[in-house]
């Protein structure tokens, strides 16, 4: 079975991780959202998407504009993970706020959520991408411009847990 990675990218980061996460799990197919119409996820029961947060806790533009189309998908029988993108230093206060929001449409929508990652080894403020318990990000959590060192390791471990969460 087929997993479709939706992700936005402005400067090129979020679609280099799409396609990191793309070599570790095996039939991933990649979609930019700013040329892939939402209407795709209909034929998927396994979903990804990757999501930068941008400035103040702001949406990446080219998930901007399909935004309020995310509303108009039932999620009810989807099983989707995240990945979110954000400088946990430079905007703690914000932090991976974007993949937050997502998550929170997409739950209200009925998703099944997989890929929980642990907040520990990352130094931030606030984020709207916790777990209740705050222990763990709805999702994958990548800070290239703070611990690039770091994302490899972490992509490679998170996609061997999602594999077994999608299994």
């Amino acid at each position: 079975m087929s997993i479709a990675l939706f992700f936005g990218t402005t400067t090129g980061n979020t679609g280099d991780i799409a396609e990191k996460v793309q070599q570790h799990i095996e039939n991933v197919e990649l979609f930019d959202v700013a040329d892939s119409p939402l209407d795709i996820i209909e034929n998927y029961q396994q979903l990804i998407f990757a999501i930068p947060t941008w400035d103040y806790g702001e949406v990446q533009e080219d998930w901007e504009e399909v935004w309020d189309d995310v509303d108009k998908i039932d999620f009810s029988d989807k099983t989707v993970a995240f990945i979110g993108l954000g400088d946990q230093y430079g905007y703690a206060e914000w932090f991976l706020d974007a993949m937050g929001m997502l998550h929170d449409k997409m739950v209200a929508k009925g998703a099944t959520v997989v890929g929980h990652w642990p907040t520990k080894g990352y130094e931030f403020d606030e984020s709207k991408a916790l777990t209740p318990d705050k222990d763990f990000f709805v999702g994958l959590a990548i800070d290239d411009d703070c611990q690039n060192e770091l994302s490899d390791e972490r992509i490679e471990q998170w996609c061997q847990q999602v594999s077994l969460e999608f299994a």
